[in-house]
């Protein structure tokens, strides 16, 4: 099998997730901002494809050079081996963006690539006449300026990664389902502690839970848009998807709850949870944050709650936050994660967080608060 320079995209913040999710796979990774770069096989980008919670999309890197004229553009991606990745008939869109680049033109810089690129498999398939005919796979083609340097790459996933394919329906403002992953995965829960979702909303969090729990890969149950890549084989996704298979443990037993305030949530949320195959398993509940209380111990709160970005709602979230922090005070073995982008969160709360992490949700920027608790005593056989 050839190998391919992978490019597993992540939002702000959540790269050092990526990585790790990435060397699970068995494949060794440097991190960048908003990337994390690794070399591998056809398979490896169906595993990346399917298993990877918290990357945004999975991109095969076709080369990176300097280029300040767009002359230099479109020799230096001429120049490119594009015959090892499109066939002659495919479709090839061609995308980008530029920061801080002498070529800043976005439509000049697509354009020029896609000439580049007719031009190279003109010669490639020994076309002396007319037009390419794009009737074939389709390749999604990225140029990527950044302080001059362009990067070409070319799109695995298709649709992003968040999209699982068990969203049926969701609230105002829902938690991208890579973002709710990465919730998940920043806390110490495993499946032998309770799990709340104080805000579950559409179920987000409490289904990318189970899933974990599980170790069902996001993937699983979607399509992407390599697999109608002649070079991509079935037998190759055949592969990944019965190793998926095996992996999964669906006997694992899991204490899941989502509560919302909301009843019209709830019953989205349970409709996806549904939509997943983890209907039985998470218990959603109609519930004020107030009101929580539980005998369980060493359980995870995890909660994306209202943000009081609206200056109208902001005496209501910060009451509703200093509630959340009485009844939570009770829960001594339980550790608590909140994300919201208000700076005074703890102060309502009542309690400084163990530690902060910065992540965006979509374009706001927010902190993770983390309330570390006690660590469950070890299980004596």
């Amino acid at each position: 099998m050839t190998k391919y320079k992978i490019i597993a995209t992540a939002a702000m913040g959540i790269e050092s997730l990526v990585a790790k999710e990435v060397r699970a796979l068995g494949y060794e990774c440097e991190v960048d901002n908003g990337k994390v770069i690794f070399e591998g096989d056809e398979l490896a980008i169906a595993r990346a494809n399917l298993w990877l919670r918290t990357a945004d999309r999975v991109k095969i890197e076709v080369g990176q050079f300097k280029a300040r004229t767009f002359d230099e553009l479109f020799e230096k991606t001429k120049a490119l081996d594009w015959g090892r990745y499109l066939p002659v008939d495919a479709q090839f869109p061609v995308s980008g963006k530029s920061v801080k680049s002498k070529l800043f033109s976005v439509s000049d810089c697509q354009s020029i690539v896609k000439k580049a690129i007719v031009d190279k498999m003109k010669k490639h398939h020994n076309i002396t006449t007319g037009w390419l005919e794009e009737k074939g796979a389709t390749f999604k083609i990225e140029v990527a300026l950044l302080k001059d340097i362009a990067t070409i790459t070319i799109d695995t996933s298709g649709a992003g990664l968040h999209k699982r394919g068990y969203r049926v329906g969701q609230g105002e403002a829902p938690l991208k389902e890579t973002l709710a992953a990465a919730l998940v995965m920043l806390t110490p829960w495993n499946p032998d502690r309770p799990f709340v979702d104080a805000f579950c909303g559409s179920g987000t969090i409490a289904i990318e839970a189970a899933l974990i729990g599980q170790n069902i890969a996001p993937g699983f149950n979607r399509d992407f848009i390599s697999e109608e890549w002649p070079w991509m084989s079935q037998e190759i996704w055949d592969k990944a998807r019965d190793e998926a298979e095996e992996l999964a443990n669906y006997d694992q037993d899991l204490d899941i709850a989502g509560h919302d305030i909301d009843h019209r949530m709830i019953k989205v949320a349970q409709q996806n949870a549904f939509e997943a195959g983890l209907g039985d398993l998470i218990q959603f509940k109609q519930m004020q944050v107030r009101d929580f209380t539980t005998p369980k111990e060493y359980g995870i709160i995890v909660g994306n709650p209202p943000y009081g970005e609206r200056l109208s709602d902001r005496p209501s979230v910060e009451a509703m936050y200093a509630e959340m922090g009485d009844a939570f005070a009770k829960l001594d073995t339980w550790s608590v994660f909140m994300l919201t982008s208000h700076e005074q969160f703890e102060q309502y709360y009542g309690k400084p967080a163990t530690k902060k992490r910065k992540l965006f949700n979509g374009f706001i920027k927010t902190d993770y608060y983390q309330y570390w608790g006690p660590r469950p005593p070890r299980k004596t056989n």
